[in-house]
């Protein structure tokens, strides 16, 4: 394994969703190693915050990523950056709700941000990279598109597809030296799973805290992973040789097989 400061220093990413959560960890964890980082979200404010923590490498510009004009403009108004590293993290969690209870619309959207964003934010900055016969593609998938999680289908599905996406996509472009994977995150302790733990305990008739201890009870470590864990993942992904069409499982032992 090659060391993080020679694979990402002096290089320049693009981190979307970087305006809290994972996204802000990632790109904090980049700039930590020496990386430019280029911050895309839809709200400036959070995006600026980010900026704030990472410092004079960062760089805010604005996309939502569903959006193919929205992402056009995007890879125009960064036309003078060399992007190099590509973190595909901007995702929605979805409705918790059971398939025969999920609108179209709720159904739509989770794919429009999830899967539809990968592909075009991927297809607006790969063309560069496969000129200069280099780059990588990170994009954050979940354990979730591995295994069964009632009330969850359209996120689950989303990440299934952001899967298959990546193992077809790295053997379109790994000939030509870009290098594509996915880490899988399991439950990340943050505001999200809270959120998701409340919708959870008002469809089931129970509590919070009894949606979240019902939830980490299949992890082998009996918890959920951190924003800093994947961050971690993320830097690491780039400094492995031959690591091409690859998914990372960071669940604490969610998925093992």
């Amino acid at each position: 394994m090659r060391a993080p400061g020679d694979v990402v220093g002096g290089r320049t990413a693009l981190v979307t969703g970087a305006g809290n959560g994972l996204g802000r960890a990632i790109a904090l964890a980049l700039a930590g190693h020496g990386a430019r980082v280029v911050l895309v979200g839809r709200t400036r404010r959070p995006l600026e915050e980010t900026a704030a923590l990472v410092g004079d490498a960062a760089r805010v510009a604005l996309c939502d990523v569903s959006d193919p004009a929205s992402v056009d403009t995007l890879a125009a108004e960064l036309a003078d950056e060399s992007i190099s590293i590509l973190v595909n993290n901007a995702g929605v969690a979805g409705p918790v709700a059971d398939l025969v209870d999920v609108r179209p619309d709720e159904w739509d959207e989770v794919f429009a941000v999830n899967v539809r964003g990968t592909y075009l934010v991927s297809r607006a900055f790969l063309p560069p990279m496969l000129a200069r016969g280099t780059g990588d593609v990170v994009n954050i998938a979940s354990v979730s598109g591995k295994r069964p999680l009632p009330g969850r289908t359209p996120y689950t599905a989303s990440k299934m597809a952001v899967l298959g996406l990546t193992t077809t996509l790295a053997h379109e472009v790994g000939p030509q030296g870009v290098m594509v994977n996915s880490i899988s995150p399991g439950p990340v302790a943050g505001p999200r799973m809270e959120r998701n733990f409340a919708r959870e305990a008002e469809r089931s008739g129970t509590t919070p805290q009894a949606a979240e201890a019902e939830f980490v009870s299949r992890a082998a470590l009996r918890r959920m992973v951190t924003e800093d864990e994947v961050a971690t993942a993320t830097v690491a992904v780039l400094c492995v040789p031959g690591l091409c069409g690859a998914d990372i499982d960071l669940s604490a032992g969610m998925v093992a097989r």
